[in-house]
């Protein structure tokens, strides 16, 4: 192969590298390009957040992210130890929803609305799978707490 009479430094350092044989034996080496449905004009965004595992959810509608978190309901409840905490958590998530249903609608996208939870039904629901689960686990007692000596007596 013959060289050029300039070669600029990266295509000197790819030359180097090719010699070296650091582009051999690389996964795909000799297979074609998967590029899926080039049809969608979105494909490549969806390749890349497919392939590096990003959460797009900040990026919808809050209509539909509401819609969403609404639809792990109860199941996704079942960490919380008190029914309080549960029913704040369905309170604040219907505020949520009353607040969105406030702003006026993007005159370019067809109005979406999040439907309210029935705190009482879905707090039933969240008992049945509490029970299922077991026995509740204790509540972990808070250590004593340690006494402070004063300086002049640490001497």
């Amino acid at each position: 192969m013959e060289r050029p009479r300039y070669e600029s430094p990266v295509e000197r350092a790819i030359r180097e590298a090719q010699e070296r044989g650091e582009f051999d034996n690389l996964p795909g080496a000799g297979k074609p390009l998967d590029l899926g449905d080039t049809s969608d004009p979105m494909w490549w965004v969806r390749r890349l957040a497919e392939r590096e595992q990003l959460d797009f959810t900040g990026a919808l509608p809050p209509a539909v992210a509401l819609r969403k978190e609404a639809a792990t309901f109860p199941e996704s409840l079942t960490a919380l130890r008190t029914e309080e905490s549960v029913r704040a958590v369905l309170e604040d998530y219907n505020l949520r929803v009353r607040r969105d249903r406030l702003r006026p609608p993007d005159p370019r996208m067809p109005q979406l609305l999040a439907p309210t939870v029935d705190v009482e039904n879905l707090l039933a629901r969240w008992r049945e799978l509490r029970a299922a689960a077991g026995p509740p686990l204790a509540e972990p007692s808070a250590p004593e707490p340690r006494r402070r000596r004063r300086w002049f007596r640490r001497r």
